[in-house]
């Protein structure tokens, strides 16, 4: 009943059209074990449990995003740990820029000597794809830091429900 339909009202509905057709709706498991009666008291118990159903769903949602809310603001975040660290960017960027009076060198120079400290790829040479992208990354950071604090303000705020204040035009936007 749970993965049959998101709500009580679409489940109802559902095995309606199900019956309607000439089908038969048999419950295997759950509290409603054997075949589905649309009529009488059949149908009444069926609204029922697809009700508390659906109520057991929100509530494991909720659960869920609250779980997720407590781990972000303890600063931790869910998925794959990021390929390129910080160390590692500020190599490249080091290396890149010639630093200490070296000479510039390219991503592909570079590339070899990192190694991925965690995750399932741990050991080997990041792809010089990834290294391109963590620059563009760290370039965009340091163009709009404001930009970037602001975007994580706003969803933050979204998270919590709250609206976000307006943003004031600057003048770079304004001359667009």
């Amino acid at each position: 009943m749970k993965r049959l339909g998101r709500d009580a009202a679409e489940l109802t509905a559902l095995a309606d059209h199900l019956t309607a057709h000439g089908l038969i709706l048999e419950m295997l498991a759950g509290p409603l074990p054997g075949i589905y009666d649309p009529t009488g008291p059949g149908k009444l118990l069926f609204a029922f449990f697809a009700a508390m159903a659906e109520t057991e769903r929100e509530n494991i949602r909720e659960s869920t995003l609250e779980g997720l809310d407590t781990a972000a603001h303890k600063g931790k975040h869910g998925g794959r740990p990021p390929v390129i660290t910080d160390d590692m960017l500020h190599t490249v960027l080091r290396r890149r820029g010639g630093g200490g009076g070296g000479e510039r060198e390219s991503v592909e120079q570079i590339q070899p000597d990192l190694i991925i400290p965690t995750g399932k790829r741990k050991g080997h040479h990041p792809s010089v794809a990834s290294i391109y992208r963590a620059l563009t990354e760290h370039a965009k950071r340091e163009a709009y830091p404001e930009a970037v604090e602001q975007a994580r303000a706003d969803f933050a705020a979204d998270r919590t429900g709250a609206v976000p204040e307006p943003r004031p035009a600057t003048s770079d936007r304004a001359s667009l």
